[in-house]
Formats: C-alpha cells, sequence, structure tokens
C-alpha cells in the first residue's frame, strides 16, 4: 500500500516510540476494508512496538484505533488516513507511544488540566490542506489528556453522515 520510501521513512520514525501502542481496526467484506488491512498491517510490520487486532467493534466501518497499550489514550480514524492525512496518522501514533508533541510547554499544560470529558468527531477530506492540522491537534489532545477523544472522519466515505449532519466544508468539528 505505501511505497518503499514512504515505508522506510515510518520505520525510522517509529523507531522514537517510548511505549507500545495497539491499532485496533473495525472491518467489514468491503474494498475499502481491505485496503485499511493492508495499511494497518504494513504499519505494525514497520515496529515491534506495533501491534494490530481487527477485532474492533466501532460503529464507523472501516475505522482504526490507535490505543497506548495501557489503555490511557486513544484516538481513531473513520476512514484510510492517506493524503494529507498520512502526517496526521504518524505523529497519532508517535504521541499516542509516547513521544512528545513539539508545542509550547503552556498550551500543553493547559490541555492535561482540561477537566471534563470531550469527544470530537472531524470531518476531513484526503485533498483538503488545512485538515491536518486540526486533526493534528486534537489527537495531540486525545493523546495528553484521558478525557479528551477524538475520530477524524474521511467524508467521502462516511457520505450519509456528511448529508446527515450537514457537512458543508471541511475541516468540520464536532464536539
Amino acid at each position: 500500500m505505501l511505497d518503499a520510501a514512504t515505508t522506510a521513512q515510518l520505520k525510522t520514525y517509529l523507531t522514537n516510540l517510548r511505549t507500545p501502542v495497539e491499532l485496533v481496526a473495525t472491518l467489514d467484506d468491503s474494498a475499502k476494508s481491505a485496503e485499511m488491512r493492508a495499511l494497518v498491517e504494513e504499519v505494525a510490520a514497520q515496529s515491534e512496538k506495533v501491534t494490530a487486532r481487527f477485532d474492533g467493534t466501532d460503529a464507523r466501518t472501516p475505522s482504526f484505533a490507535i490505543r497506548r497499550a495501557d489503555g490511557s489514550a486513544e484516538t481513531h480514524f473513520a476512514g484510510l488516513p492517506l493524503g494529507h492525512e498520512f502526517t496526521s496518522l504518524v505523529l497519532a501514533l508517535l504521541h499516542m507511544g509516547g513521544h512528545p508533541p513539539k508545542e509550547e510547554a503552556d498550551l500543553l499544560d493547559a490541555v492535561k488540566a482540561l477537566e471534563g470529558s470531550f469527544h470530537f468527531e472531524t470531518f476531513f477530506s484526503l485533498s483538503c490542506q488545512n485538515c491536518p492540522d486540526v486533526v493534528q491537534a486534537i489527537n495531540i489532545m486525545a493523546a495528553l489528556n484521558p478525557g479528551v477523544s477524538h475520530v477524524a472522519i474521511d467524508g467521502a466515505l462516511f457520505q450519509a453522515e456528511v448529508e446527515a449532519r450537514q457537512v458543508m466544508a471541511v475541516p468540520m468539528i464536532f464536539l
């Protein structure tokens, strides 16, 4: 699924994982699920600290969670995070695996100090150039604060939901 150069780069980035992460996919027998399985398997093959499971029970199919192995944090992708969103996938893996985000310390402390439960859903498009910044910011929040959860949703793949929720442009964030 990934070309050789991207795979080599991914393998190098994943050496920065400090703690194990698992990818938990929710799949069906569609072509997009087959592509997701291939992506998840390929990502997991690049590091001993990344494992893959295919027994997810998420409401959106295909989707997968990136979960800290101790269960303390996770983020989700509903759809394939390729194109502009591939960087979001790599950073989510790194941050869930304990690699520190490169944001200002006061901002990170403020995120850690948030009290309450916050569930974000971000609709994105694989061609959107602004979407990765939003997806990455909320994924960092989910990695730092157990009260924050996030699902990045590929609007093209979940068109019925886009129409029902009247998503007219991306990125579109729901809290």
